[in-house]
């Protein structure tokens, strides 16, 4: 099978998801599943390419497989417990409101349609990855996306445990957490985030995907200036006294070690 029509495929099964959680999400009156979801989904979109390029070379294969399920099970894992026993995010509530009636048919459109698209779009080096079966043995870009992926792996999941620890201790409340890895950047899990979408573009340039460069930049300013670091901020400053002083000197994004006064 050619790469377009499995790539179509793809795109009918992320389609299929998102509708049915769409429904789900009509009987909880809850939209937020949809981010509960967003790992998940590529794992399922993964595995689906697997199936689908038997003749893809299988040992890159199995490891781009392999850890895209490691990312995206536990961001999934996390963000259900993160959430668990909570109201909708106040995102949703406040498209609620401003839809009133009809947001049960908006919801689809604006929320789970576009967060389908957006899925779709970004999974493209998945599916290039693993459609070609040349080189026939894994490169050193193979490897060296291994590393960057535990090095992103690394800064996504310990800002996530440091981050819920920090908010467990009701003496913090107010505060802003400034050790472990968010000593270094401002976002760790979001800089991690966008790290182990660039590794899983090399895997997908040492299949000759080159051209999928797209994916990890739409990632990548996604989690920097639309859904992720710049919308975060913006409340942060004003909920947090101490925010200010941290933006000053600790880095935005990429980790670095913080400024001296």
């Amino acid at each position: 099978m050619d790469f377009i029509p499995i790539y179509l495929t793809l795109g009918l099964i992320i389609l299929g998801l998102m509708i049915l959680l769409w429904l789900v999400s009509l009987a909880l009156k809850n939209s937020s599943i949809v981010d509960i979801f967003w790992g998940t989904g590529f794992v399922i979109t993964t595995w689906a390419a697997f199936l689908l390029t038997p003749d893809g070379f299988t040992p890159r294969k199995v490891l781009l497989c392999s850890l895209v399920t490691l990312w995206g099970l536990r961001l999934s894992l996390h963000i259900l417990t993160r959430n668990w026993g909570n109201p909708e995010d106040f995102r949703y509530q406040v498209w609620r409101k401003e839809a009133g009636p009809a947001w049960w048919w908006r919801s689809f459109f604006k929320v789970f349609f576009l967060q389908g698209i957006i899925m779709w779009i970004v999974a493209t080096p998945l599916l290039a990855a693993q459609f070609s079966a040349q080189p026939g043995r894994l490169t050193w870009l193979d490897y060296l996306a291994i590393l960057i992926w535990l090095f992103g792996f690394y800064f996504e999941a310990a800002g996530d445990w440091q981050l819920r620890r920090f908010k467990a201790n009701p003496t913090n409340q107010g505060k802003v957490l400034q050790t472990g890895v968010w000593r270094y950047t401002r976002h760790p899990n979001y800089f991690g985030d966008a790290t182990q979408w660039w590794a899983f573009y090399l895997i997908a340039l040492a299949a000759g995907g080159w051209w999928t460069i797209f994916s990890p930049a739409l990632m990548t300013t996604l989690l920097l200036r639309v859904s992720g670091v710049s919308l975060l901020e913006k409340t942060l400053v004003e909920e947090k006294p101490g925010y200010k002083e941290y933006i000053e000197k600790t880095s935005e994004f990429i980790p670095w070690f913080p400024k001296q006064k």
